[in-house]
């Protein structure tokens, strides 16, 4: 049995992912109707785009600042797209101007899990480890990966929870802009400053 899909279906999908009208349309085809499966395909769909996007170029971009109020906390960020087209369009500067927000709350040390010294990684394990002493070997080893796991969210800013959307990562936002926007967008670097830190 097939669903009509409508026009207002395809709509509200739209203006709830941010994706192209045959995109929804066709991911409301394929799901019978059922927008929270619709949802999870474009979802999925953005994801493979952003992964086949992910070896161009960026040699554009932007350099953004925050300062917080009171003048104690200022971050500087680096973020680049493939064109200076995209650079000035509003929806990527706002992405920008959020990801300074989320530097400041967040504080986090490195952009992605990549960045994160052997050494630091290293020491958590035997942190881990030891707190989870006395438990079968494979119990460790499951407390250990999941330790890794928050510890990741704390001081990877890819990792951790986007600062306007709580149940979604910065990486997963990412990867929806780029979907989205249609060029690969990187985050490049960061610096967070914090009187008397």
């Amino acid at each position: 049995m097939s669903v009509t899909i409508t026009a207002k279906m395809v709509s509200d999908l739209r203006e709830q992912t941010g994706a192209g009208l045959m995109d929804c349309k066709k991911a409301l085809a394929e799901a019978n109707g059922n927008v929270e499966e619709a949802i999870t395909i474009l979802r999925k769909k953005g994801a493979a785009t952003a992964a086949k996007k992910s070896e161009r170029a960026t040699n554009a971009g932007l350099v953004e600042s925050y300062i917080h109020l009171g003048g104690k906390v200022g971050v500087l960020i680096e973020v680049a797209c493939e064109t200076d087209f995209v650079a000035r369009n509003d929806e990527f500067k706002t992405f920008v101007k959020d990801l300074c927000l989320q530097v400041a709350a967040a504080s986090p040390l490195y952009v992605s899990r990549t960045e994160v010294p052997e050494s630091a990684l290293q020491a958590e394990r035997d942190i881990a480890a030891a707190q989870a002493a006395g438990k079968p070997p494979a119990a460790v080893q499951k407390i250990v990966e999941g330790k890794l796991e928050k510890y990741y969210a704390g001081i990877c800013l890819l990792d951790q929870p986007f600062v306007k959307i709580q149940e979604k990562t910065v990486k997963e936002v990412l990867t929806e802009k780029i979907a989205k926007i249609g060029e690969n967008i990187q985050i490049r670097r960061f610096v967070r400053f914090q009187l008397g830190a």
